[in-house]
């Protein structure tokens, strides 16, 4: 530590490659905290949490006693044990006894991503209910069609307010929140959708994950989806970084521009030869680039071949997109994690280490910041795989039920340890 300071304040060191290095090395010294203590109003197993993604300070947990709660978890309500532990009661929870609140369990539950005076619950009594957080009270209700697994909204979107919802349909709904309406559907899974998610370098791309086995990527703009993951597409490594490609291939497209004009100038000549031949002639040439160009109009995944890809043997219950954009993380009934390059739509291979997750709902995923590690419930356990060996790099164990989900707080180091172990309370 003190070395790696010392070459920071001499210049050799980059300021953020010395933040990263200090990040690693609190996130690899991670253990269950002692010193917090966080009191729970609720009387089921918690199905989902989430931190706002403004101050990073306010928690929201949902739960299977169809109750939600949001707790401030940096300032302490009260202290124990000499001061040496700092207790966190609820700000305030909405249960079955509320006159609005949900009849069954909450499945899902997340922040507006703009500010904290609006959160969004997903319930098994088929409701999604928009919340002031200010009044507690719904101020927008959305009747689905099912179960609600899970809902998302988009932390980039600027130009929509929309939630997307997955239930036991087999449609994708849009709920917008500035009509109070339901937006568009999308359609194209064969059985329920389990999980979304929304692309973290675009507010129009929607990813989900189905009982069918299928990832679908959707342009929210466009009828149909526009990409169906396959899990026997396959590509081995990481992408070179941006800029080293975007170098490569200024280099290799300015030298066969003049061939390629040359060779194009080339074919035209015998089609002004032949342009007052018969139409027997032409009929193969005039043909065959017409059903190429139909088959490059066609979205990727409505084409047949395509529309049946699977990426995990059972139903998909977990997806997480790196902070980046570039990669997506998957984990199925099948436990199995896949890493996946967005950009190709490949599999790139990566062997994670034998896993035992839960198949019957959904789970949630977490990444840190530098997208190294990414977090996954495991029956008991919470463990951290490294991104790109697949190796297990850390084991938190505290539960004594099954785990549901996770969070990891990139705002606060002091709070990782935290975040990450309060799946369950």
């Amino acid at each position: 530590m003190w070395r790696q300071i010392g070459d920071r304040e001499a210049g050799k060191l980059r300021p953020n490659s010395f933040s990263n290095r200090i990040k690693s090395t609190r996130i690899q010294t991670l253990q269950l905290s002692n010193h917090k203590d966080f009191i729970s109003p609720h009387r089921g197993s918690v199905n989902t949490l989430q931190l706002d993604l403004t101050e990073g300070r306010y928690l929201l947990s949902g739960a299977s006693d169809a109750s939600a709660a949001v707790f401030d978890v940096q300032r302490g309500t009260d202290y124990g044990g000499g001061g040496a532990i700092t207790r966190h009661k609820c700000l305030f929870a909405v249960d079955k006894q509320h006159e609005h609140g949900h009849k069954y369990a909450v499945s899902s539950a997340v922040w507006y991503p703009v500010d904290t005076g609006l959160f969004v619950t997903g319930s098994y009594d088929h409701h999604i209910n928009v919340w002031d957080t200010n009044t507690t009270q719904v101020v927008m209700d959305f009747k689905m069609p099912g179960k609600v697994y899970r809902t998302a909204m988009s932390p980039l979107a600027t130009s929509h307010m929309l939630i997307a919802a997955g239930t036991e349909d087999v449609q994708v709904r849009l709920c917008d929140i500035a009509s109070g309406a339901f937006a568009h559907t999308l359609s194209g899974h064969r059985d329920g959708v389990m999980t979304v998610e929304w692309s973290t370098s675009s507010e129009w791309v929607l990813l989900t994950g189905g009982c069918d086995g299928a990832i679908r990527f959707w342009d929210i703009r466009r009828a149909g989806c526009f990409r169906v993951l396959d899990q026997s597409q396959s590509q081995l490594g990481r992408r070179p970084p941006i800029l080293e490609r975007s170098a490569t291939i200024k280099g290799s497209t300015v030298k066969p521009s003049s061939s390629s004009q040359s060779t194009s100038a080339k074919a035209r000549a015998p089609q002004r030869k032949l342009s007052n031949g018969s139409g027997a002639k032409h009929s193969p040439i005039g043909k065959s680039p017409a059903k190429g160009s139909m088959k490059q109009r066609l979205h990727p995944g409505m084409l047949s071949s395509q529309d049946r890809a699977t990426a995990h043997y059972g139903a998909v219950t977990g997806l997480k997109v790196t902070e980046d954009g570039m990669y997506l993380l998957s984990a199925g009934s099948d436990s199995r994690l896949r890493l996946w390059d967005v950009e190709s739509g490949c599999n790139t291979l990566v062997n994670f280490e034998t896993v035992r997750m839960q198949t019957s709902r959904p789970i949630q995923l977490a990444t840190s910041q530098n997208s190294e590690l990414v977090f996954v419930p495991c029956m008991t356990a919470v463990k951290a795989f490294d991104m790109w060996s697949g190796k297990t790099s850390l084991k938190f164990r505290g539960h004594y039920e099954h785990v549901n989900c996770c969070w990891f707080s990139s705002q606060d180091q002091r709070n990782c340890t935290l975040v990450a172990m309060i799946d369950k309370f």
